[in-house]
């Protein structure tokens, strides 16, 4: 029998939680009766969403934080565990989109990317490991269809998410034989502030940039936030290694 989506008593670590998915795992989760540690750069944005859950009769913990700053992610983890006593959820969500052409990206925009989209992930799972083996939690990593697309003029951004898939494999079987579940999410492309950084490739190429999307359009926002809410949650208790992709058909073919 499969166990309920049930967080009641558990503490969850949202990163990129000031807007967009990052906001709506952390509503949904604090839905489920988890108190929510949400962390991200955007001061202003995480303390409306905390707002939201706090009205929604959630809990809800600020950290407003850059984690393209190594010590920063430490930082998170600690202060969670520390205001909370433990830790059952870290969700991965925050990620940056920085697209242009190959020739001319600037360093700044690839070292962003690195270190939020890829870095950030593994020092905030390596800070939180041992507290999840110990709560036998769950690890969800936001990667992308970009993971297993070739897309023009994404090359920092698709390297990035594929890296991310793949750690979460490695990461799973390195910690097969412990209680902590490892997974990821790889959704298409939705309507979120990431979606912002497409005015860049208003210069680019259009029959290459159209072969990025689904026929199907955008996915929405609130079914990916499910889906990592689940994984995060007790009643995936089966899935570990596993990578979901929500594209509306993109890796279809």
């Amino acid at each position: 029998m499969l166990q309920p989506a049930d967080m009641n008593g558990k503490v969850a670590l949202v990163t990129g939680a000031a807007a967009g998915l990052g906001r709506a795992t952390a509503q949904r989760l604090a839905g489920l009766g988890a108190k929510v540690a949400l962390v991200d750069v955007a001061a202003e944005g995480l303390e409306e969403a905390a707002t939201s859950i706090r009205e929604a009769g959630g809990e809800a913990l600020v950290l407003a934080l850059d984690l393209s700053q190594r010590a920063n992610c430490a930082k998170a983890v600690e202060a969670t565990v520390a205001d909370a006593g433990r830790l059952d959820a870290l969700c991965n969500v925050a990620g940056v989109m920085k697209p242009g052409p190959t020739e001319t990206f600037p360093d700044e925009a690839w070292d962003l990317t690195m270190k939020v989209n890829l870095e950030a992930p593994f020092f905030l799972i390596r800070a939180g490991i041992p507290h999840l083996i110990e709560s036998q939690g769950a690890i969800v990593n936001v990667t992308s269809c970009a993971a297993f697309q070739g897309q023009a003029y994404f090359a920092a951004y698709c390297a990035t998410k594929a890296g991310l898939t793949h750690m979460t494999k490695a990461l799973a079987m390195e910690y097969m034989k412990t209680p902590v579940r490892i997974n990821a999410v790889a959704p298409g492309g939705m309507m979120t502030g990431l979606v912002g950084g497409m005015a860049a490739l208003a210069e680019c190429d259009r029959e290459l940039t159209s072969r990025m999307g689904s026929l199907r359009g955008l996915c929405e926002v609130d079914d990916v936030a499910d889906c990592v809410a689940f994984l995060a949650t007790p009643a995936a208790r089966s899935y570990h290694g596993a990578c979901i992709n929500i594209d509306a058909g993109v890796t279809a073919d």
